[in-house]
């Protein structure tokens, strides 16, 4: 039997997943959008290994998807790409990168404005770190597909991650911005919370986002919970209740609690959302507990979750006991411009993680 390629496995995963979420008649508009971006490392076959290293997912899968579960009810399927060279490198992804993204604004009415004015920051020549340029593709049921782009703040040092990020949000108009989060840092002092995404929405509407993350290594709520004061939509009690739920109480010596900051083009200094992105699969045995878990959170909060069933068999057919890793965050959203629970899969298109080898909260 022929082993399938990138396209043929992925594009099977997100033929199941629209038709899981109510988005059949999406389907094979995005199986083509990814298909495209994803580019050369698209079209090799599973049976060879993964060309780059890429740090979308564990096994180096350069996609994964999330549901997005909208208190209106309603859900959103994105897909986080990173395209690929022929010959993968940091400056040659960049490159593929570039032209994909010169390919989707032939296509959609994709807005460049706030990618050109922070451009020659956080796109150089010779990129350093583990990425300089993911897509965010997010297909919604009554509109063409929104592009977001991830940059990353590390992309020239971690020496210069802060002042990539202040004078990126000073050029985007939201000046004190940089202040107002580095005021909330929960350990801003210790070198443990480190900027890690610098996101923009590519559309020109009201509810379009610039997004800053933070990574907190060795972090427990608390520290989620001071960093969410930055924003005033935020429920510190509600960020306690829903990091115990999903990963337990901390520290998480894991991988690291991650929270982003939300500007809209009426902010000032101060973010109007923010969300709090726990990495499930790290303080879990296996899947089976992961979805445990996450089923329990959104009963918690009235959350209608037989998508997230469905999504899930969408993905994979395996045994949920036979892995960890299909589950691999939760984020909570507060404030606008849409709050609602997220759950972010992984296509596991190359290898799945054994069970076992839980590194539970608090433990070394």
């Amino acid at each position: 039997m022929r082993a399938v390629s990138v396209n043929e496995f992925t594009g099977a995963q997100l033929q199941r997943l629209c038709a899981a979420v109510g988005l059949t008649h999406r389907a094979a508009e995005a199986q083509e959008v990814l298909a495209d971006v994803l580019g050369p490392s698209g079209t090799r076959s599973l049976a060879e290994p993964p060309p780059w290293g890429s740090d979308i997912a564990d096994d180096h899968s350069p996609v994964e998807y999330s549901v997005a579960f909208e208190e209106d009810g309603s859900h959103t399927l994105r897909l986080l790409v990173e395209a690929g060279a022929h010959k993968p490198g940091p400056r040659a992804n960049l490159t593929a990168a570039l032209a994909a993204l010169d390919r989707l604004a032939d296509r959609y009415p994709v807005a460049l404005d706030k990618l050109d004015r922070v451009r020659d920051l956080f796109l150089p020549d010779e990129p350093q770190g583990v990425f300089a340029l993911w897509f965010s593709i997010v297909v919604r049921g009554d509109r063409p597909p929104m592009v977001k782009v991830y940059l990353n703040p590390l992309v020239r040092g971690a020496d210069r991650a802060d002042e990539l990020v202040a004078t990126g949000l000073d050029r985007l108009g939201f000046t004190g911005s940089f202040d107002w989060i580095s005021r909330h840092t929960p350990r801003g002092d210790k070198g443990l919370d480190q900027f890690s995404f610098f996101a923009l929405d590519l559309e020109e509407t009201e509810a379009a986002r610039v997004k800053l993350y933070q990574s907190h290594h060795r972090a427990g709520a608390r520290d989620a919970q001071r960093a969410a004061g930055a924003t005033e939509a935020a429920d510190t009690g509600r960020i306690a209740e829903f990091t115990s739920m999903i990963g337990g109480d901390g520290p998480f010596l894991g991988r690291p609690l991650v929270s982003s900051h939300t500007f809209l083009a009426s902010d000032s200094a101060r973010p109007k959302g923010y969300s709090l992105y726990v990495p499930v699969r790290d303080y879990v045995h296996d899947d089976v507990e992961a979805l445990s878990r996450v089923r329990a959170m959104l009963t918690r909060y009235g959350v209608d979750g037989s998508a997230l069933e469905r999504a899930v068999r969408a993905v994979t057919d395996r045994d949920l006991a036979a892995g960890v890793g299909l589950l691999a965050h939760v984020s909570l959203r507060m404030g606008p411009p849409r709050p609602g629970v997220t759950v972010y899969l992984s296509a596991e298109a190359y290898e799945v993680a054994p069970p076992g080898g839980k590194r539970a909260a608090g433990a070394a």
